[in-house]
């Protein structure tokens, strides 16, 4: 199975990863591009939904309830605090695009129905992780400080060739409280946009075994196995990962083999 997939800008929403039409079950993925004083109308159905602003500034109303000038970059590279809103299950929602607007719509089934919420710069939690040459600038955007229920939602920002994510880690396993099972997304774009990044992903025995080059606008599933990604020199690499599983938040496993790296 690919496990790549690539999204081709398009007016409107255009959805990317569905439960029912990928490898994953418990996660979907899509993106609204509109133009200035475009609006377009979204409902959640069943699902949790967070929609984390890439580019542009929006307007928002849910519920009779208005929400002004939500976003605070035109780039992904321009501020990396994201700002997003979150809406609940079974929500209809209008957004009313106050410039060009590029936003990633991510979701999940859910039980509990919370209520709308707007997340603003000040909500990110940014931090570098790792050192070189596996050092990265992660924010988390959506989690538990979030009203949502199972969605943890963040940006990556890779050190210029350096790894992310390593040693290589995965989160299919009820080994709690080491591990859970989480499906994860990740979705990459680059500065200069020709720009690429190899994103691995494989299981220990060996079904799994994919060494993806992954360009602006692709994304890689993560249904099960462990994975690690590599940024290539010269381009600034950024990724938005989400996750949905059993439990919300960060519950994982490195690959045993190379675990001693993190602890050297």
């Amino acid at each position: 199975m690919n496990y790549k997939k690539a999204y081709k800008s398009a007016n409107g929403y255009t959805p990317i990863c569905k439960i029912g039409e990928c490898s994953l079950k418990k996660l979907e993925f899509g993106i609204i591009e509109l133009e200035a004083g475009q609006t377009l109308k979204f409902d959640t159905q069943d699902k949790e939904t967070a929609f984390i602003m890439l580019e542009g500034h929006c307007n928002v109303e849910a519920d009779g309830e208005r929400f002004e000038n939500v976003g605070n970059r035109n780039t992904v590279f321009e501020n990396r605090k994201a700002e997003s809103f979150y809406m609940p299950k079974e929500q209809e929602l209008v957004i009313e695009a106050i410039d060009h607007i590029k936003i990633a719509v991510c979701a999940t089934p859910v039980a509990e129905k919370t209520k709308p919420q707007v997340l603003r710069e000040d909500h990110v939690v940014l931090k570098v992780l790792g050192e070189q040459p596996f050092e990265r600038e992660t924010s988390f955007v959506i989690d538990g400080n979030s009203n949502a229920k199972i969605l943890t939602i963040g940006e990556c920002y890779c050190t210029e060739g350096n790894w992310a994510g390593f040693p290589p880690h995965k989160h299919d396993e009820d080994n709690m409280p080491k591990e859970c099972i989480a499906e994860e997304i990740y979705y990459f774009m680059f500065d200069p946009k020709q720009g690429f990044a190899v994103q691995c992903l494989y299981t220990a025995d060996g079904e799994i075994d994919e060494a993806y080059r992954v360009k602006y606008d692709e994304l890689v599933e993560f249904p099960v196995g462990y994975h690690s990604t590599v940024a290539t020199p010269g381009y600034q690499t950024y990724f938005l990962w989400l996750m949905a599983g059993d439990y919300q938040g960060f519950n994982r496993s490195n690959d045993p083999e190379h675990d001693w790296i993190a602890n050297r």
